[in-house]
């Protein structure tokens, strides 16, 4: 319970009523009721200010936006309701982030095995720690499922306040382009902001790449300088990521200078053996770009204190996050199948090359791949160029088409692929079939990359989630045909 004359003047909101007790705040007209501060956002789809009479009616608040609406009695007004959302929440839980340690991971790829991997080694070592992920989100042991890479804000501040309840001490978290452009994360104290690169994705909500390069680059504007931001210096927009920020700057690099320098000794199926600062070790994550999320998790340990040789030998001692190189091999044939969930133009090349690096003379590589649909269509094209210069054979199939049609998916995915190239690339939408004719045409000790997917446990077609694991899916196939 909160004075709502104090949330008001926390995000200087404009009141002339009498105080009351907050019981909870809401963005969702149907949940308001008395005690409630109803907060009216201007959504892509829906103007909640038009349900704030009804909401009135129950005897709610309402913070609502100046200019907004004709109504005045018992409504307080902010120039933007949406960017004051997280403070406002943040307030209401008693600022549970200043209780916490936080680290939060931006980038285009590598957020998922970055904060899961921190999570993992951290717990191993005997703290308490909480995990706000894509695949999941975790209290020490506890799992609640995930829905949004970056939870809204009130959802967020509430799942924070139970980690601070709980005598969380760490907390890593993904932080993504959308959460950051709609302030999902206000409120939050960071103390450590890790950047891993930007590539082609999320085109379709930010409309250019400028546009998604400026959201991420946002919250680096916006750290304190309490804070340490740690970017990847082989990423050409990574000082772009900290030219206007106040908090202290660290880098990482593969093949230059930096705080964080790494060097890559041997690369495998099984792991790779990294030197990070002229410690070497082989950790069970493999991949050029894995080397990489490894430097920005090492730079993170050092921040929060952590002894160098006892959090080296915690991360080597960490597998890979759920749907990230995940690895099944096929009883008779020793067929290699890989799960990962690469679904933009760089992670799929960063997956395939690895895979190039690893494999024996005599393997072929097939790919099976798609595109996620009402989603960025600009990658498309570029993603089936990828898997067939890079594949020896190549499954183009469906991802999650949600309510576009599958072929036409297809289709444009087909277009970015060569004349010289098309020879060995199939088109087969569905999913299920096409990774039994990959396992049926592959040859014993081949290599299969079912790839997009990664984690998820479902196929979303035509507004229904059909279950759908590709793991799981690799293994049936493989006993169906006694691979």
């Amino acid at each position: 319970m909160k004075s709502l004359i104090s949330l008001l003047n926390h995000v200087g909101a404009r009141w002339s009523g009498n105080d009351g007790t907050v019981r909870g705040i809401t963005t969702d007209s149907r949940k308001a009721e008395p005690g409630m501060l109803f907060v009216a956002i201007c959504g892509t789809q829906t103007d909640a200010h038009q349900f704030i009479p009804q909401v009135l009616e129950k005897g709610a608040w309402v913070l609502a936006q100046e200019g907004k609406t004709d109504l005045t009695d018992g409504l307080a007004f902010v120039s933007n309701p949406q960017q004051v959302l997280g403070d406002l929440a943040s307030a209401f839980y008693d600022f549970p982030s200043k209780h916490l340690r936080m680290v939060g991971v931006t980038g285009t790829n590598g957020k998922t095995t970055v904060a899961t991997v921190l999570f993992q080694a951290c717990m191993s070592m005997g703290y308490p720690c909480g995990l706000i992920s894509t695949v999941e989100n975790r209290i020490g042991n506890q799992i609640i499922p995930s829905t949004h890479t970056t939870p809204d804000p009130i959802s967020l501040q509430a799942l924070l306040a139970e980690m601070r309840d709980a005598g969380v001490s760490y907390v890593f978290m993904e932080v993504s382009s959308h959460a950051i452009h709609q302030n999902r994360i206000g409120g939050i104290a960071f103390e450590v902001a890790l950047f891993t690169n930007l590539t082609h994705d999320h085109l379709d909500y930010h409309g250019t790449f400028a546009h998604y390069r400026d959201a991420k680059k946002l919250w680096f504007d916006h750290l304190t300088k309490s804070a340490t931001a740690i970017v990847n210096k082989d990423d050409k927009n990574s000082m772009v990521m900290v030219q206007n920020t106040k908090a202290n700057i660290q880098t990482y690099s593969l093949h230059s200078m930096a705080d964080y320098k790494g060097r890559l000794k041997s690369i495998g199926l099984e792991g790779m053996e990294l030197e990070i600062n002229g410690i070497s070790a082989f950790y069970r994550l493999t991949g050029a770009f894995n080397a990489s999320n490894l430097l920005a998790i090492f730079g993170a340990g050092k921040v929060l204190g952590f002894d160098s040789e006892e959090w080296i030998q915690s991360l080597s001692a960490t597998p890979a996050a759920r749907g990230r190189m995940e690895t099944v091999v096929s009883t008779n044939d020793k067929i290699i199948g890989i799960v990962d969930y690469a679904h933009t133009p760089d992670a799929l090349k960063n997956v395939l090359e690895t895979i190039q690096q690893m494999r024996h003379p005599n393997q072929r590589i097939h790919c099976l791949v798609g595109c996620g649909g009402n989603r960025d269509a600009e990658k498309r094209p570029i993603m089936g160029a990828i898997a067939a210069e890079l594949s020896d054979r190549v499954i183009l199939t469906s991802d999650n088409p949600r309510n576009e049609d599958p072929q036409s998916i297809l289709e444009q995915m087909w277009a970015g692929i060569g004349l010289h190239l098309q020879s060995k690339v199939l088109r087969l939408a569905d999913r299920k079939e096409a990774i039994r004719l990959a396992v049926s045409t592959a040859s014993a000790g081949d290599i299969i990359l079912v790839a997009g997917k990664g984690h998820e446990t479902y196929q979303e077609i035509q507004g229904v989630k059909f279950d759908f694991d590709d793991l799981s899916q690799l293994q049936i196939s493989f006993k169906e045909m006694n691979r």
